[in-house]
């Protein structure tokens, strides 16, 4: 089955029987078909003997499929960087924006002070009028109580002059009268 990989050159390969084949060797494959049939009959001493074969033969394979893992290692890291450096960005964009908002929020939060500082003066000016005209219509009203006051007393004393001049007439009458007599 042919594999390749667009960054590493790897060999066209052929597989029979899931055993790698090496170009240029048929003549130590045949021969290792042959000694094949004879070393599975013999265990695991066998075994060794062709592992120790292929680990000679297919270490080219080997290197070139160790080249691939450590590519794909490589790109990895450079993917796990790329995000790292990527989301440091992220957080630098959030504090800059953030710090951005606090002083847009900060600019606005002064000018609404300061424009409810200016609605506050412009009642309190209101309210001063207002009080000013208060006290002077209490110092008014305190006048007319005092003049009124005066009007009660005076009428009191004439209506009591009204009430005691009859009586007063009635006694002087009296006199008179019997200053008359006699």
């Amino acid at each position: 089955m042919p594999q390749q990989h667009p960054e590493v050159d790897m060999p066209h390969v052929e597989f029979k029987d899931q055993e790698p084949q090496l170009l240029g060797e048929n003549q130590e494959q045949q021969q290792g078909e042959d000694t094949r049939d004879e070393e599975a009959c013999q265990g695991p001493a066998s075994a060794n003997r062709q592992l120790m074969m292929l680990e000679g033969k297919s270490g080219p394979y080997f290197s070139s499929l160790d080249s691939s893992i450590d590519m794909l290692k490589k790109r990895a890291q450079e993917l796990i960087e790329n995000i790292n450096e990527s989301r440091q960005k992220d957080h630098a964009l959030m504090t800059n924006f953030r710090d951005s908002l606090k002083i847009k929020v900060s600019d606005l939060t002064e000018k609404l002070e300061e424009r409810m500082y200016q609605i506050y003066n412009h009642h309190n000016k209101i309210i001063q009028e207002k009080l000013q005209e208060f006290t002077q219509k209490m110092a008014k009203i305190s006048h007319l109580e005092t003049e009124l006051k005066q009007v009660c007393h005076t009428v009191e004393t004439v209506y009591k002059d009204l009430c005691v001049q009859p009586e007063a007439t009635t006694l002087e009458e009296e006199q008179i009268h019997k200053d008359r007599e006699c």
